[in-house]
């Protein structure tokens, strides 16, 4: 049977797993789709229209917001940023997953749009305080500044995590891996996304009253 994609918002606080995450649930499944944001910025070299960003002006923007064409949206160091509706109404409705990198304002903004009951979203918690900080220093891709900077940001992200469907504690990567693997199963069988399920019970209703 058919069946309507999802669309899936992972977060966490920086360090907590959600790239790794969000890169293995690719490689289990390739057909799931990361979602195009739009943005008022100019292109920078080497970006293409529709495959880094749709690039929209201001007024574009705009009316895309007031027209209801808008998942989320935001507006970051002097440019808008969002989520437009229209590519991904059509991923989920030819049964794809849409993926989303999101924050939790943006998260809460999706799930109160017009395609909220199709999302799925999980937060993902470290274990402590100091193994977070920990995965951050042990990444070696951040100054001591940075990662300070990232720590502070951190519990206000975690602050939020009631706000989501599933909350993880990533302990171990592969157990929270599998986990997410088992959550994404049984959210993918979840009545919405099932559409030809009306007309089989109708089918059966009718083989039903054949019968009698």
């Amino acid at each position: 049977m058919a069946r309507r994609g999802l669309l899936i918002i992972l977060s966490s606080p920086s360090g907590a797993g959600k790239s790794t995450m969000t890169r293995r649930l690719r490689d289990w499944d390739p057909s799931i789709r990361f979602s195009v944001s739009a943005t008022t910025r100019a292109p920078r070299e080497g970006e293409v229209d529709g495959v880094d960003y749709h690039f929209r002006s201001e007024a574009e923007f705009k009316q895309l917001v007031m027209d209801g064409e808008m998942l989320e949206h935001a507006h970051v160091f002097g440019n808008f940023y969002g989520s437009p509706r229209g590519p991904v109404e059509q991923a989920i409705e030819s049964g794809c997953d849409v993926l989303f990198d999101v924050d939790w304002q943006g998260a809460q903004q999706i799930k109160n749009s017009v395609l909220g009951k199709h999302v799925l979203a999980v937060f993902f918690l470290p274990p402590s305080i100091p193994e977070l900080q920990r995965r951050l220093v042990s990444r070696g891709q951040d100054s001591a500044e940075v990662i300070a900077k990232r720590m502070q940001k951190s519990w206000d992200e975690i602050s939020h995590w009631d706000g989501y469907d599933y909350v993880l504690i990533n302990d171990d990567l592969n157990d929270t891996e599998a986990r997410l693997k088992t959550i994404l199963t049984a959210e993918r069988l979840r009545r919405p996304q099932q559409p030809d399920l009306v007309d089989h019970v109708r089918k059966l209703q009718m083989e039903f009253e054949e019968s009698l």
